[in-house]
């Protein structure tokens, strides 16, 4: 009688334990099987990273952590797709469509042609891509989502202009093209803005490794800069920004993150980070889809005023006076009243104001 007793004891919080923790997995954003008949009719959603992984500490990791926050809050389902090299694109947003995923996410404008052609194979399915927008010719059920990056990385160039002592600094860019070229130009006009109230001369040098991914070319790129006198350099440049931080820790320079606050990666030698909270717009749409709001045919713009691009909290490595200013300077940009190129040519016209 005692064994008994005993037994169905040991069932009983085996079972509890089974269900605890199902109920854990599905807070924290895991898909999960459980061979139950609603499962199949959870909502879901996907993203198909670019070539900088999900582990690119940046760009790719902030969508992840979106999708996670999400699922979690939601109880959707979510999971991610790692493409190696460009020509797993297509392969891995077409294997998501065969699981008919409600929501699926390319994330980097390298999968716009991707998206275009499987959102055209498949109309009953819903797409989102992130950096790009197809202007009037956006399909009805695809989503783009922009970011006015150009304004975070005014701010963080203005903490650079301030923060110099050799009157240098660097940035370095991934691949060249539109989006990158928002951080490049905000970055630069917010340089200049500091080196006019300082009254002195700022040189910003720049260059692109043509690359998401390749961490040890960063790190040269960073090196030959601080070589050269910058003692801060700006990335917006995935997994290459990551060696530009260890560059800046070797040199006991400066590098200033993006997309994600980055000091972790360096506590010493990160003044700041221009962040693009990309998980949160992705958050924005999956929950806007899932409530039944038409998201296809539009493109959404996320910038300052909606949250979505800023500073992290004050740094120890920043100047407190420095950081109250970029605060205000984040106010007049939003009011208008400081214009923000995005590109050479706004970035010229900002240079006759």
């Amino acid at each position: 009688m005692k064994r008994s007793i005993s037994s169905v004891w040991t069932y009983f919080i085996l079972i509890i334990l089974f269900f605890a923790i199902i109920i854990w997995m599905s807070f924290s954003g895991i898909s999960i099987k459980t061979g139950l008949d609603d499962d199949k009719d959870r909502f879901s959603v996907a993203m198909v990273t670019d070539t900088g992984g999900i582990n690119d500490r940046s760009f790719n990791t902030s969508s992840w952590e979106g999708m996670k926050e999400f699922a979690s809050r939601t109880g959707s389902k979510a999971r991610y797709v790692e493409s190696v090299q460009s020509s797993d694109y297509y392969t891995n947003i077409d294997k998501l469509g065969d699981e008919n995923v409600d929501l699926i996410f390319g994330i980097g404008f390298g999968l716009a042609d991707t998206i275009l052609k499987s959102s055209g194979i498949n109309p009953e399915l819903n797409y989102a891509i992130v950096d790009f927008s197809y202007g009037d010719d956006t399909p009805d059920n695809v989503s783009g989502l922009v970011f006015r990056a150009e304004e975070s990385s005014f701010m963080v160039g203005y903490i650079a202009g301030m923060t110099t002592k050799t009157n240098a600094v660097g940035f370095v860019g991934g691949i060249a093209g539109q989006v990158i070229s928002q951080f490049e130009y905000g970055y630069r006009a917010g340089v200049d803005y500091a080196a006019k109230k300082r009254g002195v001369n700022i040189d910003t040098k720049v260059q692109y490794a043509e690359s998401f991914s390749d961490s040890a070319k960063g790190k040269a790129i960073a090196l030959k800069m601080f070589s050269d006198g910058c003692d801060i350099v700006f990335h917006a440049a995935g997994g290459v920004g990551v060696g530009v931080i260890e560059g800046a820790k070797e040199t006991n320079n400066f590098a200033i993150g993006v997309d994600m606050d980055q000091s972790y990666l360096a506590p010493k030698n990160v003044l700041t980070s221009a962040i693009k909270n990309v998980g949160k717009a992705v958050d924005i749409v999956s929950t806007d889809l899932l409530n039944g709001k038409n998201i296809g045919g539009k493109t959404f713009s996320y910038g300052l005023k909606e949250g979505c691009v800023g500073l992290p909290d004050e740094n120890p490595n920043l100047d407190k006076k420095i950081y109250e200013e970029a605060i205000k300077i984040q106010e007049e940009i939003i009011s208008g009243k400081i214009f923000v190129p995005y590109d050479l040519e706004t970035f010229k016209e900002y240079q006759k104001r």
